[in-house]
């Protein structure tokens, strides 16, 4: 697995597609109201969506970590960082972001690569 980090509108999916020589129909987009485990593509792109899915139907994060781990060992994943910033004041943001931050380092933990994206520039991290 690649994990591919950086803040939005950053480049990420432009770097990917670049990268790895596939197109748009190679990805799949994640949305914020399916909380289904994303698969079956070569990229899955907006994590956090899912993750914030997961987050507002108070799912068990942790099976679904290991669900997403197995299912996408061959996949680029790509995440927007959302630790950086105001901490929200709202319950479910707070939530949302820690959500975030540790499936991020699961993710990490299992992945062969870990780049972060900046202003579109990658920089390797793993």
């Amino acid at each position: 697995m690649v994990l591919i980090i950086g803040g939005a509108y950053q480049g990420k999916l432009s770097y990917a597609l670049k990268r790895f020589n596939l197109s748009k129909s190679d990805v799949y987009f994640c949305s914020d109201e399916d909380t289904a485990t994303p698969h079956g593509k070569k990229i899955i792109c907006g994590l956090e969506k899912w993750l914030f899915a997961l987050a507002r139907e108070d799912m068990d994060i942790g099976i679904y970590m290991e669900k997403f781990v197995a299912s996408c060992e061959n996949a680029v994943v790509i995440c927007d960082d959302i630790s950086c910033g105001v901490v929200p004041v709202d319950v479910l943001l707070r939530k949302w972001r820690e959500i975030v931050g540790r499936s991020l380092g699961a993710i990490a933990q299992n992945s062969d690569e870990v780049v972060r994206l900046f202003c579109g520039i990658p920089t390797r991290i793993k």
